[in-house]
């Protein structure tokens, strides 16, 4: 408001109008100052900087938008939505052992070079999360999920005509890798802005999407090449790939305001010790990760002596698995372990798991080892999104944090399958180093998170986190 201090000290102030009420149903009415009310003695107050009702009005504005729903119809659509996308994100990633045997068979290549192909995938997946993270703060959401499937589409259909090594890098390992990294982000944020209490158990059911798809897209391309042949069988995992991201663009419902403003990169957040440990666990946990899913049908087949079918509908097993383990321990977190306990443990265990892959050398024993190694490597990834949101405060940061620790998780992810396989090409096609690593890895990785975990509660044993 703005007032004229002449005119007020030389003639008597008028009545003060009736404040108007606000034409925002859910803001409350701002009372206006009036002449009368105004220390016209002391100048000092007018020279001053305050805050103006419009602004005071913005902030309360603010703070009633952010109040999470924690549940309804529109909510768990949104979950829904994530579910689907993560299907397509990390479900067709984590289903390149069926290609690596494929690759493998045809081209006749080292188990090391052709997993620098899906290894790129991963790698693109997490890097760009810094940047699809950053537009889903700036409320870039559908259009950034739009762009990220037509490469993800692109690079499929492309893959089908690919015969050269390297036409099938560029095609499947860089373009649908784009792809992936561009759409995974946004409907994590969606997700995580419509819950509070259940935010452990909304996010871990998303990632269910994670197994969904690493079942459907190897089963889709193992079954669909006997009869239709590689190229259209491809060509059909690109069409459920569309199908999937259409339907999740159409359930999106962004609640947050976005946050146009910020950086890209936030690097003070590396100042907090929790956040900085978590990184670094995070870092660790995803450098052995993949070893399991990569690499279990090719043991199964070179070592306990499996067929193509047998040893990838092991790696249908594995991954099945952990589409059960995801909401259990979500719905565990939220309501009695706590997000960051249970990732904690849960990787523990994952490291243990690949300790016990020393002992497997018949088929019963690796068809009982492929449940429980699914089931902990569900557990341990279902979590992960749920215990980095409990260290945030403001839930319209949650694209540009998360996306941080992705994109450094994109380096170890990429290093970590072409290590596993140089592990095993050195120890003449045996498994025993590559499975020491992996769980000497993974345990690290899981003090490391508990240490993030101390970091915000001291020693204390009986915190729910």
């Amino acid at each position: 408001m703005n007032v004229d201090i002449e005119k007020v000290a030389s003639a008597p102030s008028p009545p003060a109008p009736a404040a108007p009420s606000s034409s925002h149903p859910n803001t409350k009415e701002t009372k206006l100052t009036t002449a009368q009310d105004a220390d016209l003695s002391d100048t000092s107050d007018l020279d001053s900087p305050t805050t103006t009702p419009d602004e005071e009005e913005e902030e309360e504005e603010e703070e009633e938008e952010f109040i999470p729903p924690d549940g309804g119809l529109t909510a768990w659509s949104q979950v829904l939505a994530a579910c689907l996308i993560n299907m397509l994100a990390w479900g067709y990633p984590t289903a390149f052992g069926v290609y690596q045997l494929h690759y493998r068979d045809t081209l006749r290549l080292p188990e090391a070079q052709v997993s620098w192909i899906g290894s790129l995938q991963v790698f693109l997946a997490f890097a760009l999360c810094i940047f699809s993270g950053r537009l889903a703060d700036a409320g870039y959401i559908k259009s950034t999920i739009i762009a990220g499937t037509f490469l993800v589409v692109f690079g499929t259909f492309m893959t089908s005509l690919c015969k050269e090594y390297w036409q099938i890098f560029l095609a499947q390992g860089l373009c649908t890798g784009l792809g992936l990294g561009i759409i995974f982000m946004p409907p994590l944020s969606v997700v995580n802005s419509y819950f509070k209490r259940k935010k452990a158990l909304a996010l871990a059911i998303s990632a269910t999407g994670t197994g969904l798809g690493s079942v459907v897209f190897p089963a889709v391309i193992q079954y669909l090449i006997p009869k239709v042949g590689f190229a259209w069988a491809v060509r059909c995992a690109g069409f459920v790939a569309l199908g999937i991201s259409v339907v999740s663009v159409v359930l999106l419902r962004p609640v947050l305001k976005p946050r146009r403003s910020g950086p890209v990169f936030e690097w003070d957040a590396f100042r907090e010790g929790p956040y900085l440990l978590f990184t670094l666990g995070a870092f660790l946990f995803f450098w052995a990760l993949f070893f399991g899913s990569f690499f279990i049908n090719a043991f199964a087949r070179n070592i306990v002596g499996f067929s193509t079918t047998d040893s990838v509908q092991l790696l249908l097993i594995t991954n099945g698995m952990s589409v059960v383990a995801r909401p259990i321990t979500g719905y565990l977190a939220d309501n009695y372990i706590g997000p960051i306990n249970m990732h904690a443990f849960q990787m523990f265990l994952l490291g243990c798991m690949f300790f016990f892959w020393l002992a497997v050398d018949s088929a019963t024993g690796l068809y009982v080892f492929a449940i429980f190694l699914g089931f902990a490597m569900g557990a341990a990834q279902g979590v992960f999104g749920g215990a980095l949101a409990s260290l945030l405060k403001d839930p319209r940061k949650m694209g540009t944090r998360f996306g941080m620790v992705c994109t450094l998780c994109a380096f170890s992810s990429l290093a970590g399958p072409p290590t596993a396989g140089a592990i095993i090409d050195r120890s003449n096609g045996t498994y025993t180093w590559a499975c020491v690593w992996a769980g000497t890895v993974v345990v690290l990785a899981s003090f490391t998170i508990m240490s993030a975990r101390i970091a915000v509660t001291g020693f204390k044993l009986a915190v729910k986190i």
